[in-house]
């Protein structure tokens, strides 16, 4: 068959999923859980759980290159994505994550696009902190006027969020805050000696600030047939004991025991197909990544979870005579109101618990809920909303006291066997507010891989952000003083959109379609049965990681549309 001739697959699905990770996962698991025959197409290669993750069990000593980047390969293929913070990406995993040489992307100011390339898509690296957001965050943008109003509240997901965690797993801490809402979790992770100092030296000083123990979907106990967390920290290369929430240990393979799910991967979307009369999105055109065939996948309802800046891409690209800027696009504002979070960093030693130490390699943190601007301004606060801090306090390992002590020999070998001083940190995650200018578009004018169209990203901070940054250092040199912290040093992170991956926005719910793209239900305003879950459906950025929100959402707009089905309205 011809390379250029489309083929068309027929209409053998009830639903097409767009994308495999954290959000396409939960489609799958919950469209095929509730009677559809579902495809699932992913771009990345086909990996699977367990056998997929060739070094999780490699030991340092047999790392090759030591263990030590591989300059040249990195600066020629993975110029972005091995810049990714905490070590995300590493000799153990790039295979997981896209070449930056063979899809190229456009920065109009410098933006960092992180993608990952495998079935399960970014599920297999994530932070997995795991936040509701509360009613705050979805009443932020009617209070100020910064964004457009979100259509609904946190009372309308609260259901789903439960629904979620008590399929993932999260370990946490209820601590009864109104704008830090609880969830259903497992045990909570154990702070180090010195974070429960913290937070007893903190909350005594500031009421209204409370510590508490990240909120993390790793398991603490063995829960829905996975294993319990190892404390190896070393997610990043996937887990075969499944203690960590992914699409390929947990919701794919619960799709895959209906017996509706077929997966479907090296298949780039090119757009997606709108009937003119109808209003109806009636297929999928795809590319087979190996062999550049084009075909053509139909389906009764499409779910777009191509993460956010795939899905935008996807949308922008559908073009048509009734759609001449893209899928939702009548009044201009898909791509526009991109958001993320931004921050700083603090350090500081702290003396007195040299005594004390702890086992493991702990998969979470601390964290400091948002108590900035909180249902009204504060007086001392020259910024528009606020942020929270995620730290942590641990010993330096040997590698650090390798590296500061000045003895040589067996005296090199003694100091390096002890554990080293005492570190804390804070880092603030800083809201972005929603500005029409921060945006993506398509440079028709300069092709990408399989001939689409490069993306293009025109996003910076604005001095919202900068002064919020500068408030959240002060705040966290003086609560690490306040903990007994000596050489508190202020870093800055975070500093550049992309960075924390907590991308944003572009395809936003609201109520009014001249205002925003996805109605209540995430549904693409005028074309009612494409859904889109990912971030590109947030209204504004919050203080607190949002995978879980996509989650939430996800499974909401699958019990909805599934509803609108069986009703025949869609």
């Amino acid at each position: 068959m011809s390379k250029d001739k489309d083929k068309d697959k027929g209409a053998q699905f009830d639903a097409i999923v767009i994308g495999s990770g954290i959000t396409g996962g939960w489609a799958a698991k919950e469209l095929t859980e509730k009677g559809l025959k579902v495809l699932v197409l992913e771009r990345g290669a086909k990996i699977e759980h367990q056998t997929g993750y060739i070094h999780e069990f490699t030991p340092p000593w047999q790392a090759p290159n030591g263990g030590l980047p591989e300059r040249e390969l990195h600066a020629r293929d993975y110029e972005i994505q091995s810049k990714i913070e905490r070590g995300a990406f590493s000799w153990a995993n790039r295979h997981y994550w896209i070449n930056d040489r063979e899809n190229p992307y456009e920065q109009v100011k410098p933006f960092r696009w992180h993608r990952a390339n495998v079935l399960g898509g970014r599920s297999l690296t994530w932070g997995r902190q795991s936040y509701r957001w509360g009613n705050d965050d979805f009443l932020a943008n009617a209070r100020d006027g910064h964004g457009n109003d979100w259509p609904i509240r946190y009372a309308d997901l609260a259901p789903w969020y439960s629904h979620v965690e008590r399929f993932i797993g999260v370990s946490g801490q209820p601590e009864g805050l109104e704008h830090f809402p609880d969830g259903e979790y497992l045990p909570p992770m154990e702070m180090t000696a010195l974070e429960r100092a913290l937070k007893e030296r903190i909350e005594a000083r500031w009421k209204e600030r409370r510590v508490t123990i990240g909120r993390v979907a790793n398991l603490t106990v063995e829960h829905n047939g996975r294993g319990a967390c190892q404390n190896r920290n070393i997610c990043n290369r996937g887990c075969s004991f499944g203690a960590y929430f992914s699409s390929l240990s947990s919701t794919l393979p619960a799709a895959q025991k209906t017996g509706r799910l077929t997966v479907r991967t090296d298949s780039v979307v090119e757009a997606i197909d709108v009937d003119p009369k109808t209003k109806r999105a009636t297929g999928v055109r795809v590319i087979d990544a190996k062999s550049g065939e084009k075909m053509t996948f139909k389906a009764r309802v499409i779910f777009l979870c191509a993460s956010t800046y795939g899905t935008l891409q996807v949308l922008l690209q559908s073009r048509s005579e009734a759609n001449p800027n893209g899928i939702g696009n009548h009044s201009d504002k898909l791509g526009r109101y991109l958001v993320d979070h931004h921050g700083v960093a603090a350090f500081g030693e702290i003396k007195g618990f040299e005594d004390r130490n702890y086992k493991g390699r702990r998969a979470t943190g601390i964290l400091i809920p948002r108590f900035r601007n909180l249902g009204r301004q504060d007086e001392d606060a020259d910024f528009t909303r606020g942020y929270g801090f995620q730290g942590g306090a641990m010993r330096d390992d040997w590698t650090n006291t390798a590296a500061l002590t000045d003895d040589f020999g067996a005296g090199m070998k003694h100091n390096i066997a002890r554990p080293g001083k005492w570190v804390a940190f804070l880092g603030a995650f800083g809201e972005q507010l929603p500005q029409v200018n921060n945006r993506v578009t398509l440079n028709d004018k300069k092709p990408g891989n399989y001939g689409l169209p490069q993306l293009c990203f025109d996003v910076a901070y604005g001095e919202n952000e900068r002064k919020m940054a500068v408030d959240a250092g002060k705040q966290a040199e003086q609560m690490l003083k306040a903990a007994g912290a000596e050489r508190v040093q202020l870093i800055p992170v975070r500093t550049m959109p992309g960075v924390s991956i907590h991308e944003m926005g572009g395809a936003r719910m609201g109520h009014d379609p001249a205002e925003s793209v996805l109605n209540a239900h995430n549904q693409v305003h005028g074309v009612d049965n494409l859904f889109v879950t990912d971030g590109a459906a947030m209204a504004s950025a919050g203080t607190v990681n949002p995978s879980l929100t996509y989650m939430a959402l996800t499974a909401r707009a699958v019990d909805y549309a599934v509803a609108q089905i069986k009703a025949g309205r869609i």
